[in-house]
């Protein structure tokens, strides 16, 4: 028989650093999932991208087992990450903080592509690219 799903929950971690320190413990905690088992298999499947922060959502049965799916990084990160700034702009579109290029944008619309509601990677740079300006980010030919 089906073991029964109890709970889905979603966290974003940094790659191959899970402790059983908040904010880990403190959510797994309470479900009754083994934190250290958690932690440990987390950071072997992401130890390949380690200064990421990559979303998990984490599937918790009845029996306590649980199995986690790595997701792709955040547009936002990915962004900041390829303009090489701290943080986005306060005032939206109006004011630009940064600038990537078109080649830039592609690579992080195709990383993003199976999470993203797109089919082709044109649509997903549309995507990334509203995300861009949103942060104040320029996009330069």
């Amino acid at each position: 028989m089906a073991k029964e799903v109890v709970k889905k929950i979603k966290l974003q971690i940094q790659a191959g650093k899970a402790t059983p320190a908040p904010p880990v413990g403190t959510v797994l905690g309470p479900a009754g999932v083994n934190l250290q088992e958690f932690c440990t298999k987390y950071n072997d499947a992401t130890r390949d991208k380690m200064g990421d922060i990559l979303p998990v959502e984490i599937t918790i049965f009845d029996d306590r087992s649980f199995d986690f799916v790595i997701k792709t990084p955040p547009t936002a990160f990915l962004l900041k990450k390829a303009a090489k700034i701290d943080k986005g702009s306060v005032k939206g579109k109006n004011e630009v903080v940064g600038t990537i290029t078109k080649e830039q944008l592609k690579q992080i619309a195709e990383t993003k592509l199976p999470d993203l509601n797109a089919y082709d990677v044109e649509e997903a740079m549309k995507i990334v690219e509203g995300t861009a300006l949103n942060m104040g980010i320029k996009i330069s030919e």
